[in-house]
């Protein structure tokens, strides 16, 4: 059964033919006229539009917008509507809308250009009522001056539908980039998020309602039932319900998480399959998220729903949300009070505000809003309880100031304490673990591979411990990575492969081969990038056989991608890893091509080039680099060590001086220009910036060892062992540290 859908489009935009098994939702309406009543109008519905009177919502009568020296105006041509503004070169053009994108709180707008791109224009449409500050064209980047050089700028990759956008607002996408020539061939069978992006391609659904055996047929003929929204019940006495049988998997929340996520797309989605096998999912750590996994930076709903404690109780998606209108199961505290009872929890007595207010509603306190793209505010799913406590200590936000902004953490904590809350994990809680390993502390390994081992805790969770723990106990991180190399959960298996890295190739190969075929997408890739150093001839022909074919599905799955820059720097590394360098040079100057402001590339190609030889074309893309970001700490560090290795040591003392100033993550560019002025004979200045870069990391045992060695030679005895002791007290075991206090010690 096949279906040619036709739509009026702008050349370039044709719809092809669908695919065998999609029928489009005019198939599902006759028998799911309710359901399809109650999309209508939808967010899902709106996603993507067609532009006319209608749909579009923003001011095209000759509307202008000032923003850096540009002026932007929007007017209608012929019944087109048009946007006047700076094009790929910078050049004021006119542009055509092609497509309206979203309704509510803005509006964007899908412009084309070359190459078969759609991209959407960074001046938005604040749908939102003239009362509440809406009805008004506004730029999603207010506080930066972007232009036509820069990747953000709306012509750039970052904003392109093809790759960025398409997936979640139609159905049925194929991008369809060509590398070669470097175009999109994008197509989809319905413009909108309809019937069959979610529960996947209806022919044999249709087949069987036909021929009445609907009843017989598992999922009634699709990959996947999402309708796990279960049956639940009060205990008696209970104050909340459970769930009556356990929920069996997790296809309703993967699927609906293929959008509603911070993820990386890898092959061609599969409905039914687990979210990881088509997609590698961004996990709840610096800087996306905060260090005790609220949301920070926009990471949609998926990591933040996966840590909670309603997840792990069997909610789904469904249990508050309608899937197909998108709404509320109930208004206010009724969503809650499914499940939770009023007379308990819509209570002064539990949340200690007016009935009427703010404060007594669950979401405001169990679910703060952040905003996005400067009007759109959306809520944290993690649904936790406030703690205002870890905000004193660790800058973290909590509920309470979020909406008393004229108070401070302090007050906000004395105030749960008059009610009588007592919160006595303050020092034990995870956030705390995880912040201190951002710091580089390895005391908070115990607390890290404790939570990695806990299987009680969401998979998400326990990996993004394995991710954190890695950096600062190697050891540890291993030896948990071993157990969770045969855990059910992929996430889990895919945070074991990223802690095994650190062995020799060797090793990596044998801790790694049973992953080799792994059933799941993300784990196979993460062990093929981890494998790519292992060298083929060492091994087995028919087991290097099986690697080849995995690095060759890793270059496939990615290759669908080389239209993003940090896809094409992903593939350089692993070109560079797997010893084929002239690819792995293609890969970082298509990355340069793609994205001219990617420091990183330069970089690497940097490396690359000096690695065989090719010192001055090596000089010449740090300059590169330096012209397009002259305060970038990598790059001026980069240059230090390049003027070491020619002889140059004023040059290079300048620019690791010049890196060490800018440095604010990390420590390794104050500790190597320590290391310089020590060499330098310039040991007091060599003990001073130690001493500043110990202030902002006191748990860093490279300072410590340099602090040690070099008070020592300073003579400053006492001094020296001050900061060997503080090693050991952080690695007792350190055999290289016991013997250094040792030694000090002596008389």
């Amino acid at each position: 059964m096949r279906f040619l859908l036709h739509l009026t489009l702008l050349a370039g935009f044709t719809h092809t033919t669908l695919a065998a098994d999609f029928v489009g939702r005019e198939q599902c309406v006759s028998c799911h006229q309710e359901q399809h009543q109650l999309w209508q109008g939808s967010h899902h519905d709106l996603a993507m539009q067609v532009p006319n009177a209608e749909t579009v919502l923003g001011d095209f009568n000759n509307a202008t917008f000032e923003y850096n020296g540009i002026t932007t105006r929007f007017f209608q041509r012929d019944g087109k509507y048009i946007v006047h503004t700076d094009g790929p070169t910078g050049e004021l053009q006119d542009f055509e809308v092609a497509y309206v994108f979203g309704v509510d709180p803005l509006q964007q707008y899908l412009l084309p250009i070359d190459g078969g791109r759609l991209q959407t224009l960074s001046i938005a449409w604040d749908a939102r009522p003239a009362s509440e500050g809406g009805q008004r064209w506004y730029h999603l980047y207010p506080d930066e001056l972007i232009d036509a050089n820069d990747p953000l700028h709306w012509t750039g990759p970052y904003q392109n539908w093809n790759t960025r956008c398409a997936e979640c607002h139609s159905t049925d996408v194929h991008k369809n980039y060509n590398a070669e020539s470097r175009s999109f061939d994008t197509r989809f069978a319905e413009i909108d998020v309809s019937c069959e992006a979610c529960h996947g391609p209806g022919s044999k659904h249709v087949e069987l309602a036909s021929s009445g055996k609907l009843n017989s047929a598992i999922h009634a003929g699709f990959a996947l039932d999402l309708g796990q929204r279960g049956l639940w019940a009060f205990a008696e006495g209970a104050a909340i319900a459970h769930r009556e049988q356990a929920l069996e998997g997790r296809m309703q929340v993967d699927a609906c998480g293929r959008c509603h996520s911070r993820r990386g797309e890898l092959g061609e989605y599969v409905h039914g399959k687990p979210l990881t096998d088509t997609h590698r999912v961004s996990l709840p750590l610096t800087p996306l998220y905060h260090h005790d996994g609220q949301i920070l930076d926009e990471v949609y709903v998926y990591g933040s729903f996966m840590q909670s404690k309603m997840q792990s109780a069997g909610v789904v998606c469904s249990n508050c949300h309608e899937p197909h209108s998108l709404k509320l199961r109930a208004p206010g505290n009724g969503v809650c009070a499914q499940c939770h009872r009023p007379n308990v929890y819509d209570t002064a007595a539990h949340h200690h505000h007016p009935a009427d207010s703010d404060g007594a509603q669950c979401v405001e306190c169990h679910m703060p809003e952040t905003t996005y793209m400067g009007v759109d505010p959306r809520r944290d799913h993690s649904l936790r309880v406030p703690r205002p406590d870890l905000s004193v200590v660790l800058g973290t936000p909590n509920a309470c100031t979020q909406c008393h902004t004229d108070k401070d953490d302090s007050w906000a904590l004395q105030q749960t304490r008059d009610w009588g809350v007592q919160y006595r994990d303050t020092a034990t809680h995870p956030a705390r673990a995880f912040a201190a390993a951002a710091n580089g502390d390895s005391r908070a390994a115990p607390a890290l591979t404790s939570l990695v081992n806990a299987e009680e805790q969401p998979p998400i969770w326990r990996a993004a411990a394995l991710e954190a723990l890695s950096p600062i106990a190697a050891r540890e991180a291993y030896q948990s990575a071993v157990m969770l190399i045969a855990s059910n959960d992929p996430l889990l298996r895919a945070a074991a492969v990223t802690a095994v890295r650190p062995l020799p190739p060797a090793r990596r190969y044998v801790s790694l081969r049973t992953l080799i075929d792994d059933p799941d997408t993300s784990v196979r890739l993460a062990v093929a990038s981890a494998l790519a150093s292992v060298p083929l001839d060492q091994l087995p022909a028919d087991k290097a056989e099986q690697l080849l074919k995995l690095f060759k599905e890793y270059e496939t799955v990615y290759g669908r991608h080389r239209d993003m820059p940090g896809v094409q720097m992903q593939l350089g590394v692993f070109h560079t890893e797997r010893g084929d360098l002239p690819a792995a040079e293609k890969d970082y100057h298509e990355a340069l091509r793609l994205n001219p402001q990617l420091v990183a590339a330069y970089l690497n190609l940097a490396d690359l080039l000096r690695s065989t030889g090719r010192e001055a074309e090596a000089r010449q893309q740090l300059m590169e680099a330096l012209a397009v970001a002259p305060e970038n700490g990598n790059t001026l560090y980069a240059l230090g060590l390049l003027e070491i290795r020619e002889g140059n040591g004023k040059a290079a003392l300048d620019y690791l001086k010049r890196a060490a100033e800018l440095e604010q993550q990390g420590t390794r560019h104050r500790y190597v220009y320590a290391v310089a002025l020590h060499d330098n004979g310039d040991v007091d200045a060599a003990l001073r910036q130690l001493h500043r870069a110990l202030r902002s990391a006191p748990y860093d045992q490279e300072l410590l060892v340099a602090l040690a060695n070099y008070s020592a030679q300073a003579g400053q005895r006492e001094r020296a062992l001050d900061y060997a002791q503080r090693l050991l007290q952080l690695a007792p075991d350190n055999p290289g540290y016991q013997q250094l206090v040792q030694q000090l010690r002596r008389p």
